[in-house]
């Protein structure tokens, strides 16, 4: 995983370096450059879609809710053994 930090002090310095170059570059120039740093570091990250999150956030919750179910059939199996 990249560094936070890292990322955040590299894309200050390319950003900088841009908007130090715009004297030569039109605002449109300037504005499709930044996206494309933008779109550039983004990429780099760990990213995940909000539909892939709730997603699995759905299918842990399913699971947390088949481990307690399966608990629940161990322990009653225990007890019954017990006796």
């Amino acid at each position: 995983m990249i560094d936070k930090n890292i990322l955040i002090a590299g894309l200050a310095e390319k950003a900088s370096a841009l908007i130090n170059n715009h004297k030569s570059q039109t605002r449109e120039d300037l504005e499709k450059n930044m996206k494309a740093l933008f779109t550039q570091m983004l990429s780099r990250l760990d990213l995940v879609s909000r539909e892939e999150f709730d997603t699995q956030v759905a299918v842990l919750h399913q699971t947390r809710q088949k481990i307690e179910s399966l608990q629940n059939e161990l322990k009653a199996f225990k007890n019954k053994k017990d006796q």
